[in-house]
């Protein structure tokens, strides 16, 4: 039947991790599949959804501040719907249901194909709920609309969930048990980007390290397949990925990686703390020592590859001499780039249900400080190091700074400026290396070899 009427909008704002950007690409396809059309102008949609983080309580906090502004959108067009979907969704369905009641729809990860269901629900004078977890959903037959603008790079998502259990982490409560997706749903959609023109494409998941799939007759495909194939598709289509687990980072990937040009240079590799002890306490499933063999093998592979991490500080039982070997770590893997945080107490992790949060606020915020002052040399020190080599970079856009330069990044990840001349968002140009600051590289592009 054909559809004479006017489309009805969506309006969608997304926060938090690379999966959740996937995911809102998932839904947004979904919902075109049901007359919706995304609108950037809130104040014309007729469906507003937010999805959601709950890895840390200050992303928690944004979106609650967010439902304010949308109840007030709700006040002026009544007939508007509001939905939270995603991990906050998962972790705080009762709260959301009784204490927002401007909210219409309460959706976990899980359940979006759900979604047109619920809004039936919804006009019915019911609130719409899903928050099942899944063992088998990957949304792998659905193909995303893509977020960016620009069409130049594009996340896949090849697996979700987690089965780490970390003492600190909420993601195995709110993402349910890791599932892989088919590889040959994965290619097909890296073939059709490819064939679309995108320049760059991040392979992403929880840990995409422990990414298995098992064929018809039980043989097995770990990561370090799946990224050679990816690789294959198209040389000139660069590939990323993450977020790499220390204990599941095979010499076989970074094998792959040094096999093939396309696979960039660059590995998310999470350390949280270097101190065994405090890594036990955390349930990460590696030592100090297990660490820097990755380190070491990621070196001895692939050399002039760069390595950012997340650090942690102020985990319960944290001693000073814990703190210090974490800086120790921190000096001998010479990040690039971290993130970097103190610990705060999620409700529902075994951490908050079996730890006492016992290291003092100020010397959480002491020990952050200290980590946040020695990342910044290292990243002074990796910047400096570039200077004077030419990379090839991918163009992303213009530079905030200035209209006359370029942006992109590096195979190593790198942020690098330079002005624009001939070039276009999308191009491929090499790029002399002349200066540095802590998180930016700055040349002139040269003529390729």
């Amino acid at each position: 039947m054909q559809d004479t009427g006017p489309k009805k909008k969506l309006y969608m704002e997304t926060y938090g991790c690379q999966m959740n950007v996937a995911d809102s690409e998932v839904v947004v396809a979904l919902m075109e599949q049901e007359g919706y059309e995304l609108t950037e102008r809130m104040d014309e949609a007729s469906l507003i959804l937010v999805n959601t983080c709950s890895i840390r309580e200050n992303a928690e906090q944004r979106i609650w501040g967010r439902l304010d502004v949308f109840r007030q959108q709700k006040q002026k067009h009544p007939q508007t719907r509001v939905g939270v979907i995603g991990c906050m969704a998962e972790r705080l369905k009762d709260r959301l249901i009784e204490r927002e009641k401007s909210v219409d729809l309460v959706i976990g990860p899980d359940a979006y194909r759900a979604l047109p269901d619920l809004l039936e629900q919804v006009e019915s004078g019911q609130k719409g709920v899903n928050t099942l977890l899944s063992r088998e959903e990957t949304y792998g037959d659905i193909l995303p609309v893509r977020a960016g603008k620009n069409n130049i790079s594009a996340f896949i998502s090849i697996m979700r969930g987690c089965n780490n259990m970390c003492s600190y982490c909420i993601v195995p409560y709110v993402r349910g048990r890791e599932r892989s997706r088919d590889p040959q749903t994965i290619l097909r959609e890296v073939r059709e980007l490819a064939q679309s023109g995108y320049r760059e494409i991040t392979l992403i998941g929880q840990n995409v390290d422990s990414y298995h799939w098992k064929g018809s007759q039980g043989e097995a495909y770990p990561f370090a397949w799946l990224l050679d194939q990816v690789a294959r598709i198209d040389a000139n289509l660069r590939i990323r990925f993450s977020t790499s687990h220390p204990k599941d980072l095979s010499d076989q990937v970074l094998e792959a990686m040094a096999r093939h040009s396309n696979i960039c240079k660059h590995i998310h590799l999470p350390v949280q703390s270097g101190s065994s002890q405090v890594l036990k306490a955390m349930n990460r499933g590696y030592t100090r020592e297990w660490y820097q063999n990755r380190i070491d093998a990621i070196r001895s592979r692939l050399p002039g590859a760069e390595i950012t991490t997340d650090i942690m500080t102020g985990f319960p039982s944290e001693t000073e001499a814990d703190h210090r070997e974490t800086l120790s770590l921190m000096e001998y893997a010479h990040y690039d780039f971290a993130y970097m945080f103190k610990y705060s107490e999620r409700p529902g992790t075994r951490a908050a249900r079996r730890m006492e949060d016992d290291v003092p606020e100020a010397v959480k915020k002491k020990r952050l400080q200290e980590i946040i002052e020695l990342q910044n040399k290292r990243s002074a020190s990796s910047k400096e190091r570039a200077v004077g080599k030419t990379y090839r970079v991918l163009v992303e856009g213009t530079s905030k700074k200035s209209d006359q330069d370029h942006h992109g990044r590096n195979s190593q990840n790198q942020v690098v400026v330079f002005p624009k001349g001939e070039t276009h968002v999308g191009d491929f140009v090499d790029v002399y290396i002349e200066q540095a600051t802590p998180g930016t590289l700055i040349g002139k592009q040269v003529k390729s070899q």
